[in-house]
């Protein structure tokens, strides 16, 4: 069978919103449209990638962390929201998880928002480290002796988000955590709330993570207490979503920083423009040049399980499940996204020729 090509442009939002309820009601009525409907491509899409990748049992969970070493490996969700707010769901899409190191992409585009993109650029970097997310040396090797200038990081692997974090406004450690807690939850289009548990969790095994922070601090790339910012960190990382929550958070940047379904503006189009951009260099650890190559989305992993990858003007597909490979990725979310995004023909890099 031919595959059909996709492109949301023709579609208004009338259109789009109005299929969408069939769609995710009755999804095996909306399949049987003929010809089928833009929009009943998509949810077909969403349920290829769910059956064929639901029976993967590859990958472990990260083990590092106690409360992520015991998620339950049978959850799998997948969603995808469109920027015209239609939903598209399959499995356990409502199932809540810590958002993890996704966390990073909302912290960025608060601190962008607010101190504009040339203080991350100038104080923290935008390249790409070519070093696992954790890395501490990958400050030492960056560091520029010569000059003193800021070791060149990147917002997304733990010592650029570190600095991120320390960036964030307020006069107390509450207040900025309110403020970050706030701004997610506008991305989301709901409250959202911190899991105590991952929380204490990982702050009972944070020494790593403050040996970064310390280390930044020497270099004179963090702006803020060591000890007070870690305590931010591991906060915006402990943060409960579900495979829905990440889908409307990334279709809110592929809107421009406008939440489709609040209607709510979270941030302007030039942050959400420079946020996908760091997304693409860095959003899966040390393996982002192959999602890049592969798949050609922005995407962001979480060592919790979840990952979101943008079509930028279109859409964002989320998904859970908890094994991760070796570099830390959800592995059913990578074969998930990618299938999506093959069977809609959504890479950002896919000339579209004139006939």
């Amino acid at each position: 069978m031919t595959k059909a090509k996709f492109s949301l442009k023709p579609l208004s939002k009338f259109s789009i919103a109005s299929c969408a309820v069939i769609c995710v009601t009755q999804g095996a009525v909306a399949r049987d449209f003929s010809p089928p409907t833009y929009v009943s491509i998509i949810q077909q899409a969403v349920d290829r990638a769910y059956s064929h990748y639901k029976t993967v049992t590859d990958g472990e969970n990260a083990s590092y962390i106690s409360y992520l070493a015991k998620a339950n490996t049978k959850f799998y969700g997948i969603v995808v929201v469109t920027t015209d707010g239609a939903i598209f769901k399959a499995g356990d899409a409502d199932y809540p998880f810590p958002i993890e190191s996704i966390a990073k992409v909302f912290t960025l585009a608060h601190v962008m928002k607010i101190q504009g993109p040339k203080t991350v650029q100038n104080k923290i970097g935008v390249n790409a480290t070519g070093l696992p997310f954790n890395s501490a040396l990958a400050i030492e090797l960056n560091h520029d002796k010569l000059t003193g200038s800021p070791p060149p990081g990147n917002p997304l692997v733990n010592a650029g988000a570190i600095a991120t974090a320390s960036l964030v406004d307020g006069k107390s450690l509450e207040e900025k955590w309110n403020m970050l807690l706030r701004e997610a939850s506008a991305f989301a289009g709901h409250p959202l709330t911190l899991n105590k548990d991952v929380y204490d969790s990982e702050m009972a095994d944070n020494q790593h993570n403050l040996a970064i922070a310390v280390l930044l601090k020497s270099y004179k790339s963090l702006y803020a207490d060591p000890t007070e910012t870690i305590d931010l960190y591991t906060r915006e990382c402990s943060y409960d979503v579900t495979a829905k929550d990440l889908a409307v958070m990334g279709a809110t940047l592929a809107n421009g920083g406008t939440n489709p379904l609040t209607h709510q503006a979270v941030t302007d189009a030039e942050t959400s423009m420079r946020v996908l951009a760091v997304m693409a260099t860095a959003g899966l650890y040390n393996t982002s040049g192959e999602w890049l190559y592969n798949v050609g989305l922005p995407a962001k992993s979480g060592v919790g399980g979840g990952i979101v990858a943008v079509v930028p003007g279109k859409m964002a597909i989320a998904v859970y499940s908890s094994p991760l490979d070796a570099a830390g990725n959800s592995v059913r979310g990578q074969l998930a996204i990618q299938s999506i995004a093959q069977d809609l023909g959504v890479n950002i890099f896919k000339i579209q020729m004139q006939k």
